[in-house]
Order: C-alpha cells, then structure tokens, then sequence
C-alpha cells in the first residue's frame, strides 16, 4: 500500500513561508472583516467614510475594468458594423441622392407658388371687372374660334372687352348684341395677344393657330429663347388686356417659333368675366409727354 503524501512542506524554507504568508493573510483578511463589521454596527458614521474612502481609492481600476468588459463585449457589434458598411454606404449615398432632388423640386415649388401668389394679389386688386357671364356655346371645328356669352350690350358688354376665366385669358369682345356677345378666342388666327415669360419678363405675341394651340414669336431676334414648360401671362401692352393675366404654356418648340396651349378651355369653362379694356396711364414724367406739347389746360392757361 502507498503511503499517503504529507501536507507538511517539509525541510523546503520557500513552502513553508509561503503556507506562513497564506495563513497570515487569511487571518489578517478576517480580522479586517470582523473589524469592519463591529465599526458598521457600533459607529455608522466612521464606516460610511472608510466605505468613501475605500470607493476613491479602487475608483481607477474599478474604471478601467469596466472599459475593458465594455470593449470586450462590443467587439462582435464593431465586426458586424465593418462587414455591413459597404452597403450601408450605398444605401445612404442614394438617399443623400434622393433627398437632393427632393431639395431642388421643393426649390423649385416655392419659386412658382411665390410667383403665382404675385399673380393672384394682381388678380385680387383688380377693379377692372364688369360683369360675370356664361359661355352657352364655342366652335369647336370651324376655322374661326369664336364662343359665345349669355349678355350683351344692355348689360354693359362692348366690342374689345378682354374676357378671362379662372385658369386664365380666354379672348376678347367681337361683336354684341342686346343680350349676347360673340367672343374672339386666343386660338382664332387673328388674335394676337402681347405676351410675356413670367419668368423674367421676355416679351413676345401670341397669335392662334386655329387649331387649339397659340403661336409665340419672342419680339428678340435670334435664338427662340423659350423652353416647354414655361408660363406666358399678359404684358398689358396695347391697352386692351390687364398685365399678370395667365395666357399659354410652352408645349413644344420649332425653330424660332415656340407652340403653347391656352391655360383656359372654353369647352370645360362655365363662368367667365368681362372686364374693361386696359388702357396705360401716362403721366408727366414719361418721355413722350416731356418731348410733346403740354396738356390743354396749361394751354389755355393765362
């Protein structure tokens, strides 16, 4: 039978200080425990400052422990983010893409809204209506554009008269009777409206084709400086139509020529509204006055 090993260290001196340290330590360890409970149960105060005391002293390692488990623990998150960020890239290069355009359009949106707020104010402001009526009938495939209006002359109508709807210039007066009126539409070949870009105020005329479209010629020569999409409104030019009234928007360009179609359809317009031929005001200041003669009044004076 084998004899069973000794837990003595025997003759080596390192064992036996080293079982010595352990032994002094474990009591040491104890004696500090009991001391720690006794001051915890005997003076509360004295152990809440060591408790401090003790937290202050192991606050560093205590922090650089938690650190490192921290670090430990993310780096499985950290691998995946890596491995995903190819196309966590490419989605959000075309979002920044579609967030771009979204930016531009609503650029855009807010110039026009601006722009036709202007118009309306003009429209608003205005105190050149007459009277409101009804289209009852408009031609449709003759090779005059004519409609026509439920009142005439002894409602106030005359030859010349602008007529507008809601969407936009519809045409003029051409004839009346007691109680209707003809009306010259936009795409009659022989109407021809001063028009200008509502963009930057490039003037040109509009003349119909008879077909349902309008002709715009930029009164510039050179290259047609019109785009399809554009909006033309009225210049006040010639004193029969009202500035800021919305005509045609650009369909299509030929050479020089640009081709728009009215904003207003007489086919799907109901009410319109009459209004007094626009005439210009010229005053004093203007270069025609200063270079003519002086009004009749100041003629006459003595």
């Amino acid at each position: 039978m084998a004899r069973p090993p000794s837990r003595r260290p025997g003759q080596n001196r390192k064992a036996q200080y080293s079982l010595f340290a352990s032994y002094v330590i474990a009591m040491t360890g104890a004696a500090i425990g009991l001391l720690l409970i006794v001051v915890a149960m005997f003076d509360p105060t004295g152990f809440s400052a060591i408790r401090g005391a003790t937290a202050e002293v192991t606050r560093p390692a205590s922090s650089g422990l938690r650190n490192m488990v921290s670090g430990v623990s993310s780096i499985d998150e950290v691998l995946a983010a890596y491995f995903r960020a190819g196309s966590q890239n490419v989605g959000l290069r075309r979002q920044v893409e579609a967030d771009r355009n979204r930016i531009i359009e609503a650029k855009a949106i807010a110039q026009e809204n601006a722009r036709l707020k202007k118009l309306l104010k003009l429209v608003d402001e205005d105190g050149s209506e007459v009277l409101s009526a009804r289209l009852i009938s408009s031609s449709a495939s003759s090779t005059r554009r004519f409609a026509r209006l439920n009142a005439g002359r002894w409602q106030g109508i005359g030859p010349g008269m602008p007529v507008r709807a809601p969407e936009g210039l519809i045409g003029r007066v051409f004839s009346v009777t007691p109680n209707t009126a003809d009306v010259l539409l936009l795409t009659d070949s022989s109407n021809i409206v001063p028009v200008r870009r509502a963009s930057d105020n490039i003037p040109a005329i509009s003349t119909g084709t008879g077909d349902g479209a309008v002709e715009i010629r930029a009164l510039s020569a050179g290259r047609n400086p019109f785009r399809p999409g554009e909006l033309l409104v009225t210049s006040g030019i010639g004193g029969i139509y009202q500035p800021n009234i919305p005509v045609a928007v650009v369909v299509r360009i030929e050479g020089e020529i640009a081709y728009g179609v009215p904003l207003a359809n007489p086919a799907k317009v109901d009410a319109v509204v009459v209004e007094r031929a626009f005439e210009q005001v010229v005053t004093r200041s203007d270069p025609a006055v200063q270079a003519g003669a002086e009004p009749a009044a100041d003629a006459t004076a003595p």
